[in-house]
């Protein structure tokens, strides 16, 4: 099947909306067949051991299948930044930033081009890229699709953002999303069943270290987020248990704190706050206490910080 046909009446994404985006149309996901890609360029602000000391190679592409009520990213995921750009200049793109020393292609966001995004990843190992590829995701994601990342995609990074249907339908219009973010984790841990690392530091002559310690970058495996929402503490720790009595050991947890409301929550007032520290403490001290002990957690004062890029100018576009 040529790239174009996926395109096609659409259904590359859990909406299937059917839109022939290979004709010029946007479907929900607000962007054509053509990619747009809003930023590619070292980022810092990923778990240990993805970004590491010399960063993760971030490529944030426009468009989005969820379009959450508080996105921290609304102009990329309405598909409005960004720049058009060819297949083959993503593959370029990916060994420019392995030779800025990434520590791995970071996808983000890239489901509704995975057909380019296979073809970029194909092209760039054929001229010599070595690096892991990350799959970054909302979690709202399609089994038939992430099936063709297989062989592609080394790391698996998605949200799981809600248990409740109720609440996924209100911040995310997709009541499924409990249902459909089940699948792919399962799909995501069937295609990289086991965590694997290296040191950051090729040089290094310790032992290839066997969990996410000081200074090992995951080279396979699947890390699954949580972002703890204001007034969503025990949907949270659903989540937590589910993931955790399926999973176990097989996967890590990131469970993060950094909610930030913008000007697109006011009209949702639980939305309009931070979570309380104590809150975020109650949900690690309830992970710890039903066995978890795979899990990235967040210090005090990481909401107060910036992990919002600049994505005007689409560096390294």
């Amino acid at each position: 099947m040529k790239n174009k046909d996926f395109y096609h009446n659409c259904t590359l994404c859990p909406r299937k909306c059917g839109v022939s985006r290979d004709e010029g149309k946007t479907g929900i996901c607000g962007v054509t067949d053509t990619l747009r890609l809003s930023r590619a360029a070292l980022h810092f602000w990923e778990e240990p051991c993805i970004s590491g000391t010399k960063g993760s190679g971030a490529v944030f592409f426009s468009g989005c299948s969820l379009h959450c009520v508080y996105c921290q990213n609304e102009p990329i995921a309405r598909g409005i930044s960004g720049k058009n750009v060819e297949p083959q200049r993503l593959a370029e793109i990916f060994l420019e930033l392995q030779e800025q020393g990434a520590n791995n292609i970071n996808l983000v966001t890239g489901e509704q081009y995975v057909p380019h995004i296979f073809t970029a990843v194909e092209s760039a190992r054929r001229q010599g890229l070595r690096l892991p590829v990350v799959y970054n995701t909302g979690g709202y994601e399609r089994v038939e699709t992430l099936k063709m990342l297989e062989g592609i995609v080394d790391v698996y990074l998605p949200d799981f953002k809600y248990m409740d249907p109720e609440i996924a339908a209100k911040y995310s219009h997709a009541d499924d999303y409990p249902d459909v973010a089940k699948a792919a984790v399962a799909e995501m841990v069937r295609q990289q069943p086991s965590p694997c690392f290296d040191w950051e530091d090729k040089k290094r002559e310790d032992k290839i270290p066997t969990e996410a310690c000081e200074g090992a970058i995951m080279t396979r495996g699947v890390i699954v987020r949580h972002l703890l929402l204001p007034g969503c503490l025990k949907d949270a720790e659903k989540i937590i248990r589910y993931l955790h009595e399926t999973y176990g050991s097989q996967i890590y947890l990131s469970i993060m704190s950094q909610f930030t409301p913008l000007s697109n929550v006011r009209e949702y007032p639980k939305l309009n706050r931070r979570v309380r520290r104590k809150t975020y403490d109650r949900l690690v001290d309830y992970a710890i206490q039903i066995g978890v002990e795979a899990a990235f957690i967040q210090e005090e004062g990481t909401a107060e910080e910036s992990f919002i890029p600049d994505f005007e100018s689409c560096e390294g576009v």
